[in-house]
């Protein structure tokens, strides 16, 4: 009779598990990205007890991450269900994803930026549910500008003025310390580094909306030859390796006086335990010749695999994590740009993020980088560009040289025309 029953038990558990259905989301890393995912996961679960969702890390690097997805795509992989993909990818990817207007979306998209949702469109299909947006932001140590004087720059000259009186203030005390850390290494974040250099200083957006090579300009030339004078300056020559999260490590552990970085890093440097705590604020990036400052668009979305073996609950699970209390949370804990435009006059958002109400303008107005026109070649394109840019950081060429040959160079790869204007 023991053996029947425990026959019996085996049995069920297996049915059990052969019921259970287990989707897999690669999502981020970056910050607390993984962790945020992981406990949306499970809210998931705790309320579809037969489905397992499990949260893939993936790198932080995006060159990385999707050389990654590229190998599940080609292999036609049905090992990932839900990909976090970049605002710049839809384009390129959308032939590995499903449309989600058959999945449910149509019912909540209208919440999204309108703006966000045309670019996850791709011939009428919906590529990508957004999941939070993103701009470039400047950080600035609030009482060190009161300890020199100095008010928040309104542009790159005065930046760079404000980090050098500031930075050799602090290395009587702190040898470590540094005026402003950035993204520099040869990866897309140097590409919206650069970007919003070379918006700000009128010099274009590297490729035209209507499909012509602009980055071949004085302007933009003086933008990155500018960026070069701060290496070794006011950054550190270790700014060339930096991401976001090394960039973030120096800034946090309070050696920096200026930081470019992205929203997600506010939350973090108001963590308890950490030692720039109510010493620092946001504000936009500085201004060149246009008079104005540029952020770059950033942001990412959840995007269902059409190799899935269970789509329509890939689906559902994308369209939770991206739900209206999903983003709420991540924006109250973490300080994530919601995608849901109801969340910027949330009382509970702007109370944790007062930010997200006073910069509003800068996150519907940041710059696209030039993904919809190049695609598919986006990524070629961004890797060319942030290879010249990183040429000239260290010195081995001057701008106008870098940008001669880059335009060249995304002729032979776009066939779009290219403009010389030196």
């Amino acid at each position: 009779m023991k053996k029947l029953l425990l026959v019996g038990l085996v049995l069920v558990f297996a049915l059990v598990a052969a019921a259970q259905v287990v989707i897999t989301v690669a999502a981020g890393a970056v910050g607390t990205e993984l962790e945020l995912a992981r406990i949306a996961a499970q809210l998931y679960m705790d309320e579809n007890p037969g489905v397992t969702v499990r949260v893939l890390d993936t790198p932080d690097m995006v060159q990385d991450r999707l050389g990654l997805y590229l190998q599940f795509f080609e292999a036609r992989s049905p090992e990932v269900d839900v990909y976090q993909i970049d605002v710049i990818w839809p384009g390129d990817l959308a032939e590995h994803f499903v449309d989600l207007y058959e999945y449910g979306a149509a019912e909540v998209v209208d919440m999204h930026f309108p703006a966000i949702v045309e670019n996850n469109t791709v011939d009428g299909r919906l590529i990508g549910i957004p999941w939070f947006t993103d701009a470039g932001l400047l950080y600035y140590r609030t009482d060190l500008l009161e300890k020199y004087g100095l008010d928040v720059p309104q542009t790159w000259e005065e930046l760079e003025e404000y980090a050098r009186i500031i930075q050799q203030g602090e290395r009587a005390t702190n040898p470590d310390f540094w005026g402003f850390v950035w993204q520099g290494n040869a990866y897309e974040g140097l590409t919206c580094d650069a970007l919003e250099w070379i918006a700000a200083n009128d010099g274009g957006t590297i490729i035209s909306p209507d499909g012509v090579i602009t980055i071949a300009n004085q302007n933009a030339a003086e933008a990155i030859q500018m960026a070069a004078g701060w290496v070794g300056s006011i950054s550190p020559f270790g700014v060339l390796a930096m991401a976001e999260e090394e960039s973030r490590a120096v800034w946090q552990a309070g050696n920096a006086a200026f930081m470019r970085n992205w929203p997600y890093a506010y939350s973090l440097g108001m963590a308890d335990d950490s030692v720039i705590k109510d010493k620092f604020d946001v504000a936009p990036l500085p201004a060149g010749k246009s008079g104005a400052g540029a952020a770059t668009l950033g942001g990412w979305q959840l995007a269902v695999s059409k190799y899935s073996r269970n789509p329509e609950i890939a689906a559902d699970v994308a369209l939770f994590l991206a739900s209206y209390d999903m983003q709420k949370m991540r924006a109250v804990d973490a300080s994530y740009n919601p995608t849901i435009m109801d969340l910027y006059f949330d009382e509970d958002v702007l109370a944790a993020t007062p930010f997200f109400g006073t910069l509003y303008d800068v996150f519907i107005n940041a710059v696209a980088r030039p993904s919809t026109i190049s695609s598919p070649n986006y990524n070629q394109v961004s890797t060319l560009f942030f290879q010249a840019v990183h040429s000239v950081l260290q010195g081995r060429t001057d701008a106008v040289s870098a940008l001669e040959e880059l335009a060249l160079d995304l002729e032979d790869l776009t066939g779009f025309e290219a403009i010389f204007d030196f």
